[in-house]
């Protein structure tokens, strides 16, 4: 694209990690893309889509490691965005569900860069869906709460007794690191420790690991079983539905096998 045109920078939410639940959407826009950001977690099946010139530039985003700073990404997209080039912020899950996809929005607005968002498959459904627990059922759950468990700081942790008390299934991102924290605050504001629990850790790619337990045990399951980030935990009686699955887990495969 030549840089008298006008730039613009497309947010674009990869999905959980199979390129194959990668949208249409996002897809042709990637395949419109001039210059490419990738975070980490996303999986490079999804670059098959670029074109052979794009420029493809590596900005990895990941909790307890070595990460890209948040504003040399925002410096970068209105860099080029401003040299007339169209831009496309590829991040995994959905770029509005825990993604920062707000702050780079009003980062590019803000010098004025047109900005699209396309909406991706989050990882807190896909890792339910993974291993076949609806997050609302009418006989269990009647609403679902997306929350994270790594907290800006002290201030900003979530109110874990309260939403203990609301009943709803609780999907929790980047909740390893913390979890024996986590599910004491849960058990203190009226959970049962024998609430169905699972973590899912890789969702959707080839390196899933899955555990389903009880809130009373899942922080120390977790560690036994050398599980860690990226994961998800999912709380509450929905999970029940994943323990029917291990139960009888040739019929779950034959219906994986037929969707597909």
């Amino acid at each position: 694209m030549s840089a008298d045109s006008k730039g613009r920078v497309l947010l674009v939410g990869a999905g959980p990690g199979d390129p194959e639940l990668l949208t249409l959407k996002a897809a042709r826009a990637i395949a419109a893309a001039d210059v490419i950001l990738v975070d980490d977690l996303v999986d490079r099946g999804t670059l098959a889509h670029a074109r052979t010139d794009a420029r493809v530039i590596d900005v990895g985003k990941r909790g307890g490691c070595q990460s890209t700073p948040q504003e040399f990404i925002e410096r970068l997209l209105v860099r080029e965005a401003q040299a007339g080039r169209v831009v496309v912020r590829l991040k995994g899950g959905d770029p509005f569900v825990f993604g920062r996809g707000g702050e780079e929005r009003d980062a590019l607005l803000a010098h004025g860069i047109e900005v699209e968002i396309i909406p991706g498959i989050t990882s807190g459904m896909a890792a339910a869906a993974a291993i076949a627990v609806p997050l609302t059922d009418r006989r269990h759950a009647q609403g679902v709460i997306f929350v994270t468990g790594h907290g800006h700081d002290a201030e900003h942790e979530p109110d874990w007794e309260l939403l203990a008390r609301t009943g709803l299934t609780l999907v929790i991102y980047m909740g390893v690191a913390r979890c024996a924290h986590t599910t004491a605050r849960l058990i203190a504001g009226g959970l049962l420790p024998t609430t169905a629990a699972a973590v899912i850790q890789s969702a959707t790619t080839a390196q899933q690991r899955s555990h389903v337990t009880t809130l009373g045990n899942l922080a120390a399951d977790i560690v036994a079983l050398g599980l860690g980030s990226p994961a998800i935990l999912v709380i509450g009686d929905v999970v029940r539905a994943a323990q029917a699955v291990q139960e009888n887990p040739g019929a779950f495969a034959a219906a994986q096998m037929r969707a597909g």
